[in-house]
C-alpha cells in the first residue's frame, strides 16, 4: 500500500525536479543576458544544446522542462520593463533594482514573471524555489531578501493564496 501512494508523489518530485532545473537554467540564461548582452535565440541554443540535462565542467545538470525555460526567460525579456518597477517598488527604499546584483535581478524577475503568468504554480511553490535557486548563488542574507521581495510581489498578485495582511 506504500508503494501505491508514493507512486504519484514520485511523479510530480520528477516533474518539480525538471521545473527546479529548468528555473535554474532560465535564471543563469537571463544573468547571461544581463551581463554579456547575449540575444535570446542565442541563449536558447546555447542552453537547449549544452547546459539543460547535460554534464558541463564535470557538473551533469538535471534535465529540464525546456517549454517551462523558454516561456519564463521569453516571459521576463518581454515584461521586463512591467516587472522592473515591481520589483522596485517591493524593494527597501534606497535599493533600486539596478543596484542589486545581477544574478539576483536574474531570480527577482524570474520570480516575479512566474508569480504574475504562470497560475498553474502555486505562488508560495515558486516563491520557495527562487529562494533554492537564489541560495545556489549568494548567502543567506540575500536569499532572505528574494523571499521577501517575492512573498511582497505573490501578496500582490495573488492575495487569495498569500492573504493580503
Amino acid at each position: 500500500m506504500a508503494d501505491n501512494t508514493k507512486k504519484p508523489a514520485g511523479l510530480n518530485e520528477k516533474k518539480a525536479n525538471r521545473r527546479g532545473a529548468a528555473r535554474l537554467a532560465a535564471v543563469q540564461a537571463l544573468y547571461q543576458m544581463d551581463i554579456a548582452g547575449a540575444g535570446i535565440n542565442d541563449i536558447f541554443a546555447e542552453f537547449e544544446s549544452h547546459w539543460l540535462g547535460n554534464e558541463v565542467e564535470g557538473d551533469t545538470y538535471l534535465p529540464a522542462e525546456a517549454a517551462f525555460f523558454r516561456d519564463v526567460v521569453s516571459g521576463v525579456v518581454r515584461d521586463q520593463k512591467k516587472l522592473d518597477p515591481l520589483i522596485d517598488e517591493a524593494l527597501s527604499k534606497g535599493w533600486p533594482l539596478k543596484r542589486i546584483e545581477a544574478i539576483l535581478r536574474a531570480v527577482l524577475r524570474a520570480g516575479a514573471y512566474e508569480l504574475q503568468h504562470r497560475k498553474d504554480v502555486p505562488g508560495r511553490v515558486v516563491v520557495s524555489e527562487y529562494v533554492d535557486v537564489a541560495n545556489a548563488f549568494v548567502d543567506r542574507e540575500e536569499t532572505g531578501m528574494v523571499n521577501a521581495v517575492l512573498d511582497q510581489i505573490g501578496r500582490q498578485f495573488r492575495g487569495d493564496e498569500f492573504g493580503r495582511g
